[in-house]
């Protein structure tokens, strides 16, 4: 057995008790926040192995990728659930459509309606919150989220249930509540759900801010080979 499969129910079991602090800290019980587990360059074995220790809700960043191992799990494809967590380019939507359950990165107001015209039945969907301001990252200005949402709400074919962002890199994870607080302020602002933020070094700080999902990697998987 690989040793990265032997160490993730230990992992999954410190990374509960940590988000059962976090929650205990702010009022929250674990119940309201789901773990998606990232697993950009994971092998399909690990994925197994999460599956066994009781992960349902998994994120992939690229299609190509998913493409690949999705092939190698079709025995566990009722059971799961696929987020889409990475940038999605226009010509690989209707592959997207296919083959995951939501689509966490929705960046433009072209992507929805992309998504809209592919999309057979209503896909649930986040649209991808740029709240720092950073260049390097994709998603949409806040000042702009609620004119996308009017439009999205016009697309049947689509069901928006909230926003997400990912935090800029910091020193240290408190550091990254400003982050959190602005987009937990501007959904409520807009009457949505849901929030998807917070991954290995800052989830701890998104939970006291919000977060009802959470996206991991490391924390359950180790460091990315």
């Amino acid at each position: 057995m690989m040793p990265g499969v032997m160490n993730i129910t230990a992992n999954l079991a410190r990374l509960n008790e940590r988000v059962a602090r976090a929650c205990g800290r702010c009022g929250r019980s674990p119940s309201e926040v789901t773990v998606v587990a990232v697993t950009k360059t994971v092998p399909v074995p690990e994925i197994r192995a999460a599956f066994s220790a009781g992960i349902r809700q998994f994120g992939e960043n690229r299609v190509q990728e998913a493409e690949t191992k999705f092939g190698r799990l079709t025995d566990l494809r009722k059971e799961i659930t696929w987020h889409m967590v990475g940038r999605l380019q226009m010509n690989k939507a209707r592959k997207a459509v296919e083959m995951f359950d939501t689509i966490q990165s929705v960046d433009s107001a072209r992507l929805a309606e992309v998504l809209n015209r592919r999309a057979g039945e209503r896909l649930p969907i986040f649209l991808e919150v740029n709240v720092s301001g950073e260049a390097t990252k994709g998603g949409f200005e806040p000042h702009d989220v609620a004119k996308a949402v009017k439009i999205i709400n016009t697309l049947p074919n689509l069901k928006l249930r909230g926003l997400m962002t990912i935090a800029p890199i910091v020193s240290e994870p408190g550091e990254a509540r400003p982050y959190f607080r602005r987009l937990r302020q501007l959904r409520d602002d807009l009457g949505l759900k849901e929030l998807s933020m917070g991954m290995t070094d800052d989830f701890e700080a998104a939970i006291e801010e919000g977060a009802t999902i959470i996206r991991i990697g490391r924390a359950i998987f180790g460091e990315r080979t």
